[in-house]
């Protein structure tokens, strides 16, 4: 992965006033794009009214993982205000503005942490300049307390209200040239805050993107073929349209080279049926009346078991390409003291987000506007814009909050949907998908095989590594979210370790979820790491940190691996968990550690479990150990991150799947699809492992070794090996 530096000079920013107060404008895209295209329209982040009231813009989409309140923290802590004066509005999509707003790749905090701290600092010395001028004195007498310049020889200030007007007539300084607080003194960074909205949220105020109306709105449900990409053969839209209260009916037929577009993560206008009626239940009430008959689709020959039938064939073979192969793996296995080989699996995932997905949208004189929950705004629009053959600059994307995203509203095929029907109605419309549409029209984290053989040698080093990883997609490139790098972790640290991968052609749509890639790897390689400690009689906390070995970095960027700071947190989180008193839990439980480095952030985790006679698990506590680098921006956020993080892998591992038969997703609803329960939920405490590396992102690296840490504290209490998922409590009876 390539991490660009984000620069700007002194042509980049600017002051522009308005009866609203100062406007302080400052371009985040990169220094050459920058200077290709000359000065570009700038960022506008921040309003003082002249009641000293400070308007802050988020710029990306707000999706539950807090930005709406962190990215604000940032700015308001060097513009040196108070944040109970601080006020937050979601900015529009405006990448000409605001460079690229999306939610992913938990890439916030790294992306923004300096730049927009910039843009406070940029504020805060134009507010001393204008004061100097006014009591013409240099800047250098002047500082400021929140929300006020104070002219340090006489004591005498003003406030930033009275001061906004006069600073349309600064020239800012170069933010590259302004020196940004010493963190001992930060008053809003580092300290704990509810999320911007949460008074909304509590009390059932309309936020998200279900909660839209537009005057004169109407209401759409869609149907789509039950084996993905199917067209319509026919269609009798009678019935539908004699139900009370439903508009009309008709066939969408769908884009037929726009199911997989570049760069689209597998979305497009899909055929299908809509219904529109003046309410949503109308909408679905004609909806169950429709009579649709499918044509035939080549990916009705797929299914689960197919899979696992392909991947056993071809885990037998040789892989049709090599990640990595470093040394002689097949001769160190031979010469090894102790061998291990094992099979692991893990299942496709639904994203299963709590508000399904939705999109308002009004097709008006040629003109396209929606109200969306995405993720990923700009490619939403130009999806749109691509569909309808619009020019991109005629469809305004209202960014609205999304009640949860976890990867799957980085697509936006429920966008072109709503915009689609709302074109062809002449009407506003929002577009409400049912649960059983989100279940079976997601799309899905991959499933995956791994062959792995593993040898120690009599010291207890592993001497051997081989894995055949049976995915999906083509010989040479795997499907969204299916791939795995030659530098997978434990590669680099193994002298004899060999990559071979596999793939199995798939009609099923695939995308990122949590922590994407991660979030599975994780599992069977720290699984099988934990088989290869106990096949050396070796404590498997120790031998963690033994193969992490004494190097603090190991490889070059991109690929580096920071092995100190793992070390790091593996020595917290067995001091946390009491790691060294395990021998004395009682018979049927046991303790498991996992580590993982996962979006920047470096995570070792202790899961205790109590497994009972007749198989049901009891996960008790779990200790999480965390490195994201020198400062946390939000205490209160980044805990809600690390915990629910750990939670949602406890749930996928213990309960989550998603089945094909047919080319058709068995699982609908919640009933078949089961989330962790509120009474399943352990206590999970977190310590940040503070280390002198720039900030990292929170919303995805707690994920991945939750699972592998419950998966070797289950073999711990039991003596029974998980090596596939989700975990058959079945097997675990006494």
């Amino acid at each position: 992965m390539t991490y660009h530096d984000v620069k700007a000079n002194r042509r980049e920013i600017l002051a522009s006033v308005s009866a609203a107060g100062l406007t302080l404008t400052f371009a985040v895209a990169p220094k050459a794009n920058a200077e290709d295209a000359g000065l570009k329209p700038l960022n506008a982040y921040v309003r003082v009214a002249p009641n000293g009231v400070v308007t802050i813009m988020a710029k990306n989409p707000e999706v539950g993982q807090g930005v709406k309140t962190m990215l604000p923290m940032l700015i308001a802590e060097e513009l040196d205000v108070e944040w109970s004066n601080v006020r937050v509005e979601q900015a529009g999509n405006d990448p000409k503005t605001f460079g690229r707003q999306f939610a992913g790749g938990s890439m916030a905090t790294p992306i923004h942490w300096d730049e927009l701290r910039r843009v406070g600092a940029v504020a805060r010395a134009m507010m001393i300049q204008a004061a100097a001028l006014a009591w013409n004195c240099g800047p250098g007498d002047c500082t400021t307390t929140p929300g006020n310049v104070v002219h340090k020889p006489s004591g005498k200030s003003r406030t930033y209200g009275s001061l906004a007007m006069a600073c349309a007539t600064i020239t800012p300084p170069d933010p590259r040239s302004l020196t940004l607080k010493d963190p001992k003194a930060y008053r809003i960074i580092g300290k704990p805050m509810a999320q911007y909205d949460v008074a909304k949220i509590v009390t059932g105020q309309p936020l998200f993107g279900i909660d839209q109306r537009q005057p004169g709105m109407l209401y759409a449900s869609i149907i789509k073929a039950p084996v993905f990409g199917a067209k319509v053969a026919s269609a009798d839209l009678a019935a539908a349209k004699a139900v009370k209260g439903v508009k009309t009916a008709f066939v969408i037929e769908g884009d037929p080279n726009g199911l997989f577009p570049q760069g689209m993560i597998g979305q497009g206008l899909l055929p299908s049926v809509a219904v529109v009626a003046d309410s949503w239940w109308a909408a679905k009430k004609g909806r169950d009346k429709l009579d649709v008959k499918w044509a035939e689709h080549p990916t009705s020959s797929q299914s689960s078991k197919g899979f696992a039938a392909q991947a056993k064939t071809l885990a037998a073979g040789k892989g049709q390409r090599t990640a990595r192969n470093d040394g002689d793996v097949d001769a160190a296995l031979a010469g090894a003291t102790k061998t291990v080989e094992a099979n692991y699996f893990y299942p496709f995932l639904s994203h299963a987000n709590l508000e399904p997905q939705n999109c308002t949208a009004e097709f008006k004189d040629g003109k396209l506007e929606v109200w969306a929950p995405t993720q990923n705004p700009e490619p939403g629009r130009q999806l749109c814009a691509r569909t309808l053959g619009m020019k991109p600059e005629d469809i305004t994307v209202n960014m609205v909050r999304g009640g949860g995203g976890f990867g799957r509203r980085l697509a936006n095929d429920y966008m072109v949907e709503a915009a689609w029907i709302s074109r062809e109605v002449g009407a506003p419309v929002k577009l409400v998908w049912t649960r059983e549409d989100d279940m079976q029209h997601d799309h899905y984290r991959p499933a995956g095989f791994h062959h792995f053989r593993g040898g120690v040698d009599a010291a207890g080093n592993i001497v051997a590594l081989h894995d055949h990883f049976v995915t999906f997609g083509t010989a040479t490139t795997a499907v969204s979210s299916a791939g795995m790098p030659g530098s997978e972790f434990p590669a680099q640290f193994i002298p004899n370790l060999r990559y071979e991968i596999s793939a199995i052609p798939l009609g099923i749509p695939t995308g990122p979820l949590r922590a994407p890639g991660s979030n599975a790897l994780a599992f069977v390689f720290q699984s099988f790491i934990d088989e290869l400690a106990h096949a050396a009689k070796a404590d498997p906390l120790a031998f963690q940190i033994k193969l992490l070995g004494d190097k603090p970095v190991v490889g070059t960027a991109p690929a580096s691996y920071g092995a100190a700071r793992m070390v790091g947190v593996l020595k917290a989180v067995g001091e946390m968990s009491g790691w060294a008193n395990r021998g004395k839990l009682p018979k049927g439980e046991g303790m498991g550690v996992a580590c993982y480095l996962s979006h920047l952030g470096y995570f070792a985790e202790v899961a205790h479990v109590a497994v009972a006679p007749d198989g049901a698990i009891k996960v008790k506590k779990v200790w999480v150990a965390a490195d994201v680098g020198r400062q946390i921006i939000n205490p209160h956020g980044a805990l809600n991150q690390v915990q629910g993080s750990v939670l949602d892998g406890l749930s996928e591992a213990l309960h989550q799947q998603i089945t094909i038969d047919a080319g058709r997703v068995e699982q609908n609803n919640f009933t078949d699809y089961q989330l962790m329960r509120i009474s399943e939920a352990p206590a999970v405490e977190v310590k940040f492992v503070i280390t002198d590396f720039s900030p990292t992102g929170l919303g995805e690296p707690a994920l991945p070794p939750a699972i592998p840490a419950l998966t070797n504290a289950i073999f711990a209490a039991t003596g029974k090996r998980i090596r596939s998922l989700p975990i058959q409590t079945d097997m675990l009876k006494a």
